[in-house]
């Protein structure tokens, strides 16, 4: 086992470079989930800003090309 940890007389090279990762991938990922929280912030202020959208009529309901409900009955052409 000590031969491992020693890295074949290579571990004061092997084992501060896997720290460095390390470190690199904890900043990454601290960084990462402060920017979502972040835009997730950003983004229920937005959708708190605005009105509600209209939603389109899923009955079946035809519009002309002005977006304007065509007759029921009349056929366009």
């Amino acid at each position: 086992m000590a031969e491992f940890f020693a890295m074949g007389g290579y571990a004061a090279y092997v084992w501060p470079s896997y720290a460095v990762a390390a470190v690199v991938l904890v900043g990454l990922l601290v960084a990462t989930l402060k920017a979502l929280r972040a835009n997730e912030a950003t983004l229920k202020a937005l959708e708190g800003s605005r009105a509600p959208r209209r939603r389109n009529r899923r009955d079946g309901a035809r519009r002309d090309a002005a977006g304007h409900e065509a007759a029921a009955g009349v056929s366009e052409g």
